[in-house]
């Protein structure tokens, strides 16, 4: 790592941070570009928040006495901001796009418990798309690794030294469990109210239509929080030691009523969140649980 910085307590404050999310940079292009070591750690942050109720209710997760396995990438979003808006980063926030995300969770996570967490940026990967690159995160209680996750991004670029593939994509699958998600108008600016992800593409059709979006979109990790939401309710679910995985497809279009589509195996389930004619998918992926 080449800089860390330390957080007691409280993450960085999210509006300083914005600001530096508006500021230009000027992109460097091809081998020049590096994404730098940086990390960031959060200490003695409390499971239990003013949001944390309102969370749940925008994601659907029913009141536990356990903390949703996404909420952790709540408490880190701050991190997250902080290390993508640092002036040694040299892409633009605004524009990246979220490809994939994984969750491992050890055991489960209790209301009110603290934990340290740690964010960093890794894995820079060139691909035919642009670069790729990571953002790990890990959650600590009492010095033990209880949560983590793999957040791939994209910065866009053209590859000149490849023709466009007219491959067809692949045949879609079709599982036989399916349920109707109502994802209203408003779902991007009350999840950006809970979670500090206010990206301009997620509130409202006219600031979505600026970045060449038709109307607003459902930011990638409610679609994943609401299908998980539903999942865990199904017979079979255990919420224990679990890794979800999710590849984020198509946007999903604000209002909208996707359909999750998913099947239970003795191996794991997967699932995939469709448009509502279920023949395109916003988000597919993997349930696992440790033996």
């Amino acid at each position: 790592m080449t800089d860390t910085s330390i957080y007691h307590r409280h993450p960085p404050g999210l509006w300083s941070l914005y600001s530096k999310a508006l500021l230009p940079k000027t992109k460097p292009s091809g081998d020049e570009l590096r994404i730098p070591g940086l990390s960031t750690r959060l200490i003695g942050v409390s499971t239990a928040n003013d949001n944390l109720k309102r969370y749940r209710k925008v994601c659907g997760f029913d009141t536990q006495a356990n903390v949703p396995i996404t909420w952790p990438h709540i408490l880190a979003f701050p991190l997250h901001l902080k290390l993508l808006t640092e002036k040694d980063f040299p892409l633009p926030l605004l524009g990246l796009v979220h490809l994939r995300n994984n969750i491992t969770q050890h055991r489960a996570i209790g209301t009110g418990e603290t934990l340290d967490i740690t964010a960093r940026l890794d894995g820079q990967n060139n691909t035919s798309r642009g670069l790729e690159f990571d953002l790990v995160t890990e959650a600590w209680s009492a010095g033990r690794l209880v949560w983590e996750e793999t957040s791939t991004n994209l910065f866009r670029q053209p590859d000149k030294s490849k023709k466009a593939s007219g491959d067809k994509p692949p045949e879609l699958p079709h599982y036989p469990e399916t349920t109707d998600i109502s994802a209203a108008e408003s779902i991007g600016r009350q999840y950006a109210g809970v979670s500090g992800d206010r990206n301009p593409i997620h509130l409202h059709a006219l600031t979505a239509k600026a970045f060449g979006f038709p109307r607003a979109i459902a930011h990638g990790m409610w679609s994943k929080a609401r299908v998980l939401a539903l999942l865990e309710q199904q017979s079979g679910w255990r919420p224990d030691a679990i890794s979800v995985s999710c590849q984020f497809k198509k946007p999903l279009f604000l209002p909208g009523t996707p359909q999750l589509n998913w099947q239970v195996g003795q191996d794991g389930w997967v699932y995939q969140l469709l448009n509502a004619s279920g023949n395109a998918p916003h988000l597919s992926g993997q349930i696992h649980w440790e033996s």
